[in-house]
């Protein structure tokens, strides 16, 4: 089955043209079946590179999804057209009476700060508690799961000597659970962040069980179940390019930056970097919507009850 999006939404088109299948309002209302609403926060700044990322994870699962996206309701983007957010684009202000399978809270490149210097961090909380009453499962992605791990349960995120960036080994520490169902004992993941949640200080918060971690760059992938979510601080929604595209980035601006390791072949910017954790990004996404399908209410009222 596919994903509901608007036909004019540039994701559209891209996976489309990748063989996702996709449907728009019309078709979708012929279809005698209950979409899953799903909602992502998109706090990136490339938006529409992030839609895209997160679209076709998502909509590669047999369930049809529709998916809702939302920004902070006073913060304002620099780096997207002001008409595609007024054309594809709600303000979090005024979803508060409805209801969601599933949300998203994406990363934001704001690490340096403390929570509460972040302009939109009162409202982000309001959003991080909303969704116990309103939405079934709520997956947090790197700055995004460590708002919501520092909010439920205090676990504070540390800046790192030097910025953790490249593809590092995982190991899988729960292959029982359904969020790894199919995984390998491990696997390769993007990581492109200046801090850290620290291991020790996870397993001191009650409640919550780390899924995935790496000796070289810590916990990965938290389940917390009491608050009906998941938090991954890495990059398993990256696109083959995209640490390429930050590298350069950083080079073309004078930034200092390390080639990010074990991603290029043999480490060398010249040579096209390899996609191998694209497998793995299908796997943990499609489980999550499968555990939401099986668990979630037929009537949305009954979320949060």
């Amino acid at each position: 089955m596919p994903i509901k999006i608007p036909a004019t939404l540039p994701a559209y088109d891209v996976l489309k043209r990748e063989g996702v299948m996709v449907v728009d309002e019309d078709l979708a209302a012929r279809q005698d079946i209950r979409p899953l609403r799903i909602a992502l926060l998109n706090l990136m700044p490339k938006k529409i590179q992030t839609e895209n990322q997160f679209a076709r994870l998502i909509g590669a699962t047999p369930l049809q999804i529709e998916l809702s996206l939302l920004r902070m309701s006073d913060h304002r983007t620099r780096n997207t057209a002001a008409e595609h957010m007024k054309s594809f684009y709600r303000p979090v202000s005024q979803i508060w009476e409805e209801k969601f399978d599933g949300l998203i809270i994406t990363g934001a490149p704001i690490e340096h700060m403390e929570f509460d210097e972040v302009t939109y961090w009162d409202e982000l909380r309001r959003v991080m508690d909303w969704t116990q009453t309103n939405v079934h499962s709520t997956f947090g992605v790197c700055w995004g799961g460590m708002a919501m791990i520092n909010h439920f349960h205090g676990v504070k995120k540390h800046l790192l000597d030097a910025k953790a960036f490249g593809c590092f080994r995982h190991q899988n520490l729960a292959p029982a659970s359904p969020y790894l169902r199919g995984f390998s004992d491990d696997c390769v993941m993007p990581v492109s962040r200046w801090t850290e949640m620290k291991q020790a200080e996870v397993d001191a918060a009650p409640g919550l069980n780390t899924l995935l971690g790496s000796d070289e760059v810590g916990p990965c992938l938290i389940e917390d179940p009491a608050h009906r979510a998941l938090y991954v601080f890495n990059h398993f929604e990256y696109d083959s390019e995209t640490l390429k595209q930050e590298y350069d980035r950083d080079v073309a601006a004078g930034t200092p930056i390390n080639v990010p390791c074990n991603y290029y072949p043999d480490d060398d910017p010249a040579h096209v970097p390899t996609n191998r954790w694209r497998s793995h990004a299908h796997l943990l996404y499609g489980n999550w919507i499968n555990e939401i399908y099986q668990s979630t209410p037929f009537e949305l009222a009954e979320i949060g009850r």
